[in-house]
């Protein structure tokens, strides 16, 4: 029989702990048999002393068990999911999963909520009248099997382990630990069902990593967790030093992914879905190469059908299908308000979690979980670092359902800065993680 100050203790040293340790110290915090000051003493020894990748692993399928596993075994062929560690304007979702399942690979995804600048995949889906986000275990999976992609929230008891320790990690500055993030995310993957993976690890202002250096050890940490658990896991770091697209909030967003299906949409949202999607057809089986990969995704927008898919998407989960052809349908603020730019120059830089706030001031976003969005408001960008803009030209336009925006427009003419001399555009696309 374990004792958790003997655990504790072991961390604290440096030691690493085995598989029946790790196990213990879950079930026992999830069933309440482990206080909450002796998990909060073993959350710090982890903080200061990090985890093997084998430990990742073990922490990582503990939580998986702690709770409802879903089984997609009856959909064919490998279930891809992708997971962004978010940002401002992350439309990739709604994109990828017609995208991808048009190139035959199917989407079995499990969104979340949002709580920040805006809403989450399932918000921005529900700017669409009728579009339902609850289907049953058996519809979720027919659905896959019908169409080859389905978007649904996360139902049932998925991973109650990590969000009993989500929630001790807030009270105890112990959210920003490698090992504890890469083990979060990854349970929540695994129980929800997905043969492979695909992670996008944000880096820059607007991200959760500020530095590439922290986005790259979470971006392995990842992988390597997935590989030692039997997922193919790649992940990509991608820039988000200014938002992704022009379009930040969700119904706006969901026209920005409509553009995209259609082959007009912002070039560096378009490039991100190309190497995300590319990426997901590679670990799906459909395609042996990235190039041969991206080849059937440039060809499913050229000819169609991936737009044609998210409409039937839309259709399947109760929504009006005709919104792909027809993006006036969808919810609309009173006011459109222009945003001058102050001076004349070129932008240098944005920075992107003060826009985040000036689009979550307008209703785009939640600051607590009992918030209500306002799905129709948000912002859209004109312009992107390195782009010239001249004095009272308009820098964004605020979609909002009340006038007084003062406060929105300060952060954006604060926060969006004009030099005289022209600066590079930050790369899109940092590095690329495939743990082969």
């Amino acid at each position: 029989m374990f004792r958790m100050v003997d655990i504790i203790e072991k961390k604290r040293n440096g030691e690493v702990l085995t598989n029946e340790e790790i196990t213990f110290f879950v079930n026992g915090y999830t069933d309440g048999s482990i206080p909450d000051y002796q998990a909060s003493a073993f959350l710090m020894s982890i903080y200061f002393k990090g985890m093997t990748t084998e430990e990742q692993g073990f922490l990582t399928m503990a939580m998986v068990q702690s709770g409802d596993q879903i089984d997609l075994s009856a959909i064919e062929g490998v279930k891809v999911d992708k997971h962004s560690t978010g940002g401002v304007g992350d439309t990739t979702t709604l994109i990828l999963v017609p995208l991808v399942a048009a190139c035959g690979v199917p989407v079995a995804k499990m969104s979340g909520r949002g709580l920040g600048h805006t809403g989450g995949t399932l918000d921005k889906l529900e700017a669409i009248e009728g579009f339902h986000i609850e289907l049953t275990e058996q519809q979720f999976v027919k659905q896959v099997n019908d169409l080859k992609l389905a978007v649904i929230g996360q139902s049932g008891n998925l991973t109650p382990a990590d969000k009993k320790l989500y929630a001790l990690r807030d009270v105890t500055a112990t959210v920003d630990s490698i090992p504890l993030i890469a083990s979060s995310i990854m349970s929540k993957k695994i129980a929800a069902g997905a043969d492979a993976i695909v992670l996008d690890v944000k880096t820059g202002e607007g991200a959760f990593m500020k530095t590439h250096e922290d986005a790259k050890a979470l971006a392995e940490s990842m992988v390597a967790i997935g590989k030692q658990v039997g997922r193919d896991t790649m992940a990509v770091i991608s820039d988000m030093s200014q938002p992704l697209g022009y379009a930040i909030g969700n119904a706006l967003e969901v026209k920005e992914a409509i553009d995209t299906l259609n082959g007009v949409g912002p070039e560096d949202l378009t490039e991100l879905c190309l190497v995300l999607g590319s990426k997901m057809i590679v670990v799906g089986g459909k395609a042996d190469s990235i190039e041969d990969a991206r080849e059937m995704l440039k060809a499913v927008i050229a000819d169609g059908s991936a737009l044609d898919l998210f409409g039937k998407l839309i259709e399947a989960q109760g929504g009006n299908g005709q919104i792909v052809h027809e993006p006036t349908l969808l919810p609309t603020a009173s006011y459109q308000i222009n945003v001058p730019a102050t001076s004349s120059g070129y932008v240098t830089k944005m920075d992107a979690d003060d826009i985040g706030i000036a689009a979550m001031l307008l209703g785009a976003g939640r600051a607590t979980k009992e918030d209500t969005i306002d799905l129709a408001v948000g912002i859209v960008l004109t312009k992107k670092i390195g782009e010239y803009i001249a004095e009272g030209d308009t820098l964004a336009v605020i979609h909002s359902n009340n006038k007084n925006v003062d406060r929105s427009i300060a952060l954006i003419q604060n926060h969006i800065i004009i030099g005289e001399n022209a600066v590079e555009s930050p790369a899109l696309i940092c590095e690329m993680i495939t743990g082969h």
